[in-house]
């Protein structure tokens, strides 16, 4: 490669990851050419990137960031993959093929600025999606509404009963 090219290479790379606040190193050494596309196809889709850098590229690139503590894990193939809002989504999409494909490893990554290992994956992974937590707000805040309405129409269903009853002894005794 050029030297102009690896500086724009790097530049690009500066400006792709520039806020983001997390990213997974993952080594796809051995893995089929069908498995690797068939896991960038589900990163794609889940709004993610996956890319394979080279491992001079990255540290270039991390330098000056909180991601240049993964600089110890850039050995071997590497390739970075990062979602611009859903951690867990691509998260649970590193895991699975991890899982799938013997193969394919996580080697690290940096949430919020601290280093996660594996085994911080495996959490990570098992944390609910962004809709989920959505839903489940959503029911909570809905919740006290609902009982309220419940409640009132059980007084209300109550005293059109009262009434009804009250019609039903007035006929009797006239």
């Amino acid at each position: 490669m050029e030297r102009q090219t690896k500086i724009e290479a790097v530049d690009s790379l500066k400006k792709e990851l520039q806020g983001k606040t997390h990213i997974f190193l993952c080594n796809f050494q051995g893995l089929s050419v069908e498995k690797d596309t068939q896991l960038r196809r589900d990163i794609r889709t889940s709004g993610g990137t996956y890319k394979v850098v080279k491992n001079t590229l990255l540290k270039l690139a991390f330098a000056d960031s909180s991601f240049d503590q993964l600089n110890d894990h850039l050995k071997g193939n590497t390739a970075i993959a990062y979602h611009e809002s859903d951690l867990v989504a691509i998260a649970k999409l590193i895991a699975k093929h991890a899982k799938e494909n013997e193969k394919f490893t996580f080697k690290a990554g940096v949430v919020e600025g601290k280093v996660v290992e594996v085994k911080d994956l495996e959490t990570i992974s098992n944390l609910p999606s962004k809709e989920e937590l959505l839903s489940k707000l959503l029911y909570l805040l809905n919740y006290p509404i609902q009982g309220l309405a419940v409640s009132l129409s059980g007084v209300i269903r109550n005293l059109a009963v009262v009434l009804d009853q009250v019609k039903q002894n007035k006929e009797k005794v006239s």
